[in-house]
């Protein structure tokens, strides 16, 4: 019997972050899930902590027309709102507690289809409405062949 792939997409994410004019970029390769549904697309894939592996947190990133939300669960939970043009106030869960943070996405570029593609968005956090960072992040969604 062959066994079915269940993460069958391959999803690159390169993100970038400037706190204090400093840069920091990541690039994560991963595998995962993707699947179009109704109106919008969903993206879910695993995120291993480097330090500690038995900590596991599960992404789901949901793209609508001109919305993008990212929810992660694990031991720290955080949902972001990335709409273009405006700015909502989300809650980021750190190990001294709840943050509510505000987020203003500048870009929103989503050129997904049935069988993958790439979504660019780039957004700043603030706290307290003074600016922490500015970020960005471009993920791909291939077919694994």
């Amino acid at each position: 019997m062959i066994e079915k792939d269940l993460n069958p997409y391959r999803i690159t994410i390169i993100g970038e972050q400037v706190v204090d004019g400093e840069s920091n970029r990541i690039e994560v390769l991963t595998d995962g899930k993707f699947m179009r549904k109704r109106d919008h697309f969903l993206i879910g894939y695993r995120e291993y902590d480097e330090d500690n592996p038995t900590k596991i947190y599960n992404n789901v990133i949901r793209v609508d027309e001109d919305m993008v939300t990212i929810s992660r669960t694990g031991p720290q939970r955080s949902r972001l709102l990335l709409q273009k043009g405006r700015r909502h106030q989300c809650i980021y869960s750190t190990v001294a507690g709840n943050l509510t943070i505000g987020v203003f996405t500048k870009t929103l570029n989503n050129s997904l289809g049935d069988k993958g593609g790439t979504l660019e968005v780039s957004y700043t956090l603030d706290f307290n409405t003074d600016l922490v960072s500015e970020n960005r992040f471009h993920i791909t969604i291939e077919e694994k062949n």
